[in-house]
């Protein structure tokens, strides 16, 4: 064996070393990753359990100890607390309430803000971007200062304590982000594309409707789960503005406490309930959802 080819043999020998040590730690590092983002996993989920598992204890057995004794006598579930609660006309009420508000809530600002997006990305009109950069200004404003103020004009319009009035109010509060992702999703569609439907005769109402909307679903999607989890979540403004005698579930809830303090066989389930229905909507537009949140992150 040559001297050159021995010198090359034992500088590939550390190389191969290093190579293999180095994915060893790799493999170990991705493991202890794994590991630790499971047990984070696990941790943000116990609360859901546990109140999971309170919705199935009875009063009794939840005022022996926590919802953890449950795993070790399975049969103390019970379903009586939501058979109960479907009896509950306040909560039942609530949730109804809080559907007929929270879907056209979501579905206006989804329409609206389709349409505005479309015409600040693609529309040549005056005053374009100045009333751009005004729509942007707006997503810093709290709902706080409003409330006040939307108060007196919905007290003088008669839209004070009405569903219509709690649509009206997370609608244009919903706007400004619905309008700045929108618009920001729908300028990233190849000019190219657009100038190609307008030479085959479509319309801006066409092109928007035939070609804008299917290429903007996963912003769209996006844009709808924010917003029906924001209305659907909402306590301050349900509190301001609903009908107290049909007010949104998180209203009622907070009604069952204040008024009967101890009632967790009913708080447990119906807080259950309010959770899992958000939880629902955005597992079923999961994929558009991460889809649009990713769009634009790599060029």
């Amino acid at each position: 064996m040559s001297p050159a080819h021995d010198g090359a043999s034992r500088s590939e020998a550390p190389r191969s070393e290093a190579t293999r040590s180095s994915r060893l730690a790799a493999v170990a590092a991705g493991g202890a990753l794994r590991v630790f983002l499971v047990v984070a996993a696990l941790f943000w989920l116990l609360p859901t359990l546990g109140l999971l598992i309170s919705s199935f204890l009875s009063p009794t057995d939840l005022g022996k100890g926590g919802w953890w004794q449950v795993l070790a006598e399975p049969a103390r579930l019970t379903a009586s607390n939501y058979a109960r609660l479907l009896e509950n006309d306040t909560i039942t009420g609530s949730l109804l309430s809080t559907v007929a508000i929270a879907v056209p809530a979501t579905l206006l600002v989804i329409v609206l803000g389709s349409f505005a997006g479309y015409a600040f990305a693609w529309l040549e009109f005056p005053g374009r971007d100045w009333l751009f950069l005004v729509v942007v200004g707006l997503l810093v404003v709290p709902v706080q200062v409003a409330l006040i103020p939307v108060s007196e004009l919905f007290g003088s319009i008669g839209l004070f304590e009405t569903t219509a009035g709690v649509v009206l109010f997370h609608t244009a509060f919903g706007l400004p982000f619905a309008v700045f992702l929108l618009r920001n999703f729908f300028a990233e569609i190849p000019r190219e594309l657009l100038e190609a439907a307008r030479l085959d005769g479509a319309g801006e109402l066409r092109l928007f409707a035939r070609v804008v909307l299917p290429l903007g679903g996963p912003a769209i999607a996006s844009l709808g789960i924010f917003q029906f989890l924001w209305v659907w979540n909402d306590m301050l403004v349900a509190l301001v503005f609903a009908d107290s005698a049909n007010p949104p579930v998180t209203v009622a809830l907070q009604q069952q406490v204040r008024q009967f303090g101890n009632n967790i066989d009913v708080l447990a389930p119906g807080a259950f309930l309010s959770m899992v229905v958000p939880l629902v909507v955005f597992f079923a537009f999961q994929r558009q959802f991460v889809t649009g949140v990713m769009a634009g992150a790599v060029k």
